[in-house]
């Protein structure tokens, strides 16, 4: 436990730094002169999460990890998500320049060679690989493969990820708490896998996000003294999806502890499409909202309920064989549609949007 221990301790330490800093140089979210529907903050405080994540998993990083090609390739990729996160806080860029940032930080890793060679067949036993086709080239004398599939569903998952749980952020300690859940759970399933194609531990890299992300928790926990903003909101998903490829293409696995932020992503994106809009602006739409605004949830008891499903999703998953993940995949997502349809109608029945 010492990578998380290690990890933990310096985001617990880095955080308070960062907040002075961003104070000191007034780089604040300030919901009195930046509005925005999303917002659910009161008081200007300012984000910089993604530095203190950054900083805290490298440190433990180069204590605990033999870094290689793949090690060296997720760094990079994770220090530009950093900068671009860093420059979000203070200027609030595009969400298309987010999102082509996003893409150039996954296309370095897979890259590198990162990337799902296969998946569970949900049908039956055995695995459906995703090798071919291959495209074949030459390069400084070498020839190289690239498996077509493999890297498109690589990019895919990654880019995903990064932007469904970054949208799960809307309240003190939602995305910290579920994040270093989830990644404990693919600690345990990675401890299971012993043929990564990696050099570095996969479990010591799990655990040390997985301490990283519960450093900043107690920063961000209501109420909040930090914002994990869009750099710890896009590295937690760029994290997550590496782990979950680098455990053993544990697709399913992660998708069912991150259920719930899907979910809630999926049902988003479809609902500003319906409504003529961009799915990448924000609006006061998501399920943490839901449960503010209809419901008069707290901030505390809706982070602790991101935090208590992915666990009790990781500890189901344990269990289940790929068919039973993704029925409770399934299951999930529709139940979290059929609550957010039901509070749309009981909110239009009510004169309210």
């Amino acid at each position: 436990m010492w990578p998380f221990l290690i990890s933990f301790l310096g985001a617990t330490l880095i955080s308070p730094v960062i907040i002075a800093l961003y104070r000191q140089q007034n780089w604040l979210d300030d919901p009195s002169t930046n509005r925005h529907a999303k917002k659910t903050h009161q008081t200007a405080v300012p984000r910089g999460g993604g530095v203190v994540i950054f900083l805290s998993v490298l440190f433990a990083a180069t204590l605990f990890l033999n870094f290689d090609y793949y090690l060296l390739a997720i760094f990079l990729g994770a220090s530009l998500l950093t900068i671009v996160g860093f420059i979000d806080d203070i200027l609030d860029i595009s969400p298309y320049i987010r999102l082509f940032t996003g893409l150039l930080a996954t296309f370095i890793v897979v890259g590198a060679g990162i990337g799902i060679a296969y998946v569970s067949n949900p049908l039956g036993e055995g695995v459906i690989h995703l090798s071919q086709p291959q495209l074949s080239f030459e390069i400084f004398g070498e020839t190289r493969h690239i498996w077509i599939l493999s890297s498109l569903f690589a990019i895919f998952f990654i880019t995903w990820n990064m932007n469904i749980i970054n949208w799960s952020k809307g309240v003190d300690g939602q995305l910290p708490g579920f994040v270093a859940v989830s990644s404990v759970f693919i600690a345990i399933l990675a401890s299971r896998f012993a043929d990564a194609p990696t050099q570095f531990n996969v479990v010591n890299l799990a655990l040390i996000v997985a301490g990283a992300y519960s450093g900043l928790f107690i920063w961000n926990f209501y109420p909040q003294k930090i914002m994990p903003g869009y750099g710890a909101g896009s590295l937690a998903g760029f994290f997550l999806s590496i782990l979950a490829i680098l455990s053993g293409a544990k697709v399913a696995t992660t998708l069912m502890v991150l259920a719930i932020p899907t979910a809630d992503g999926v049902f988003t994106i479809l609902r500003r499409l319906a409504a003529g809009k961009s799915p990448f602006w924000g609006d006061r739409g998501h399920l943490h909202h839901k449960l503010m605004d209809y419901y008069g949830w707290g901030k505390r008891r809706i982070a602790l309920f991101y935090i208590a499903s992915s666990a009790a999703l990781g500890l189901l998953s344990l269990y289940l064989n790929t068919a039973g993940k993704i029925i409770a995949i399934l299951t999930t997502t529709g139940i979290v549609f059929a609550f957010l349809i039901y509070t749309k109608l009981k909110a239009l029945r009510h004169g309210k949007s």
